[in-house]
Formats: structure tokens, sequence, C-alpha cells
């Protein structure tokens, strides 16, 4: 009783009201009534008082910090709410809101943790997959050729040329996963020069335009010739991109498809586009598809080869340029993989500065 709010209100209004009867009896003119009253009054005052400020500024918030710890001991912090943005006299409701705050920076920490331990478990179990494939591929030639295939020189070239060729995939795979975690790291340093991108397009289309006439599939460039098109970048990574989108659209399109690929010039900026009118890309996917190694059809994408971070790669190039990739896609209709980089103005001559004066002697 005497340790909860009402008891200590009760013996401190005791108290006050004795102490304002004993001052009073001290006047001459004090009655035997006006000391009742007198402590009557005073003692309502001061338990109505103290009761309100122990109740609801000290023994509440002091349930609140004891409920608050129970549950960071128990590590149940899902039900925390953020109280941060209230303001309070309270001293205690003040620890109450930095503990809660606490409470709250811990959960996003393990929020965090949770989400990067799945994403761990995930790339294992991915570049476990990817890595199986190619060793397994190779041991198999290998030992059959051990096991006597060796003797036979047709069958030799056939195994070890099958051999060389996963080991390449092997070497693609590795310095894919090594590009890309330079990129995260920050140690690829980007070297920005001037150029013009229609070139560099015109470039990549060429160098593809052997792959795309086995599936009977044309590429197209679209762009203003009047307009320039010179953009300030790191060329041989910008070069990545725009190959590994154009490839991505031939291989992903059907037979006798086309791919348009078009140059826009903006205000400040200059635009790619590429589109293709394949298969397209089911929405839950969109969102994922520059995630490694995650691929929208994983049997097919395993035929048609590839690393599955190509695009996870074009993500982190074009961060690099402070610039985003964009997608969209319809099923059945194909795909528009869009992105944008800086103009780089004609720059004016420097006009020739006066010789400089020979010094008097």
């Amino acid at each position: 009783m005497l340790t909860t709010s009402r008891g200590i209100s009760l013996i401190l209004a005791f108290a006050i009201s004795a102490l304002v009867a004993a001052f009073l009896s001290l006047m001459p003119d004090s009655t035997p009534l006006v000391l009742l009253v007198a402590g009557g009054i005073s003692f309502s005052v001061s338990y109505l008082l103290i009761v309100i400020t122990l109740e609801f500024l000290v023994f509440r918030e002091i349930g609140n910090i004891y409920s608050l710890l129970e549950k960071i001991q128990k590590k149940d912090l899902s039900e925390i709410q953020d109280k941060s943005g209230r303001s309070s006299l309270s001293p205690l409701r003040k620890i109450n809101s930095v503990i809660n705050s606490y409470a709250l920076a811990r959960q996003n920490e393990i929020d965090t943790l949770q989400k990067t331990a799945e994403f761990r478990r995930e790339f294992i179990a991915d570049i476990s997959h990817e890595l199986k494939t190619p060793i397994f591929a190779t041991q198999g030639y290998i030992h059959t050729l051990l096991d006597g295939a060796i003797e036979d020189k047709q069958v030799r070239m056939k195994f070890l040329k099958r051999a060389a060729k996963s080991l390449d995939s092997l070497d693609v795979l590795v310095q894919d996963l090594l590009t890309l975690n330079q990129m995260e790291s920050g140690v690829v340093k980007f070297n920005f020069t001037d150029f013009d991108l229609k070139d560099l397009v015109q470039e990549v289309i060429e160098q593809l335009e052997h792959k795309a006439s086995k599936r009977d599939v044309v590429i197209k460039l679209d762009f203003d010739p009047e307009k320039s098109h010179m953009t300030h970048a790191d060329r041989p990574k910008i070069f990545r991109v725009c190959q590994n989108l154009i490839f991505n659209a031939v291989k992903y399109n059907h037979n006798g498809g086309e791919v348009k690929v078009s140059i826009k010039t903006h205000k400040n900026t200059i635009q790619i586009d590429v589109k293709d009118n394949g298969q397209g890309i089911p929405p839950d996917d969109l969102k994922r598809i520059f995630e490694r190694f995650y691929r929208v059809e994983k049997s097919r994408s395993k035929e048609k080869g590839g690393t599955g971070l190509g695009l996870a790669i074009v993500k982190h190039i074009l961060e690099g340029h402070k610039s985003k990739i964009s997608v969209s896609s319809t099923v059945g209709k194909g795909s528009i993989f869009s992105f944008s980089l800086p103009i780089e103005r004609e720059k004016k001559p420097a006009e020739k500065e006066p010789p400089a004066k020979k010094p008097e002697i």
C-alpha cells in the first residue's frame, strides 16, 4: 500500500496538512474550526496533486519503461512503435523515448541482418549451382579421357574442346563475379572521357550482327543525324552496358524478331532505348531481374548461356555514372530497357592569350 502512488500521496498529504495546521496554530486568531478547514483543504489539494503527479508523470512512465525493457530482454521488438515525435516535460517519458528509439534501431539492425543472412544463403546456393555445371562437365570429360578414351584421337579432341569450353564459361563467371564485387566495394575506378555515344552503339551492333543473323533477328538503329550525341562517361563500361542490353534483346527474342535501338537527345541528357519484340518479362520478375543470378526462366536461360550477372553489372555501372536503368515489359510483346547519360556540350576554343611582355632590363 505504501509503495503505490496513492499510499505515498496519502502520507505526504497528511504531512502537509499537519504542517499547515501547525503553522496556523501559531497565529493568535486561529480557532479549531479554522485549523480543521485549513488542514482538510490542504490535505485534499495536496493528495490530488501528488497522486496526479506520481501516477501520470512517474509510475506510469516507469511502468512503460519496465514493459519496454522486458520486451528488449525477450527480444520481442515487433510491437514497439516509434514515439520519438512526442513532446513531454516528464524526464521519465524522455528516457522512455530514448530507450524506445534504441529498441527500434536494434530491430532495424536485426531486420537488416536477417535480410543479409537470407541473401547470403541465396547467393551461396546460386553460386554453387552456377559453378557446379561447368565443373561437373569438365570433370566428366577429363575422367572419360583418363579411363581410356584418350587413345581415340577423334574422341580426345572432341572431349578436350568441350572441357575447354566449360572452363571458358567458368572463367567468364569468375571474372563477372570479381567485376561485380569490385564495383560494389568501390575498387573499380571510372575513367570519364568525351565520346560519341552513337558511334559506340553502332560498334556494339556491328559486333552482335553475326549472332543476330543466326536467328534471323534484325537490329535497327534510330537516331537524329542532325543532333550531337557527345557524352562524358567511361567509354569501355558504357560499351559493356550497351553490349549486354542489345545481346539480351537478341538472345531472348524469337527467331525472325527485331531489336530497335533508339538514341534520343533531350535538353541535358541522351537517352538509349533497347526494344525487342520477344517473350517479355512477367510483372513479378521485373523487380528482381537486376539481382545476381536471377533468371526469369531458369531452364531456358541455362540453355541460352550467360552467367546471370549481366544486368547486375549494368545496374552498378550506371549507378557509378549517377544514372539508373529502367525497364518496361509486356508478356508476349517484348521489353524496353532504357538509361540516360549527360550531354557533353561542344567547348568553344579558348581565346588566345596575348604574349607576355619581356621584362625590362
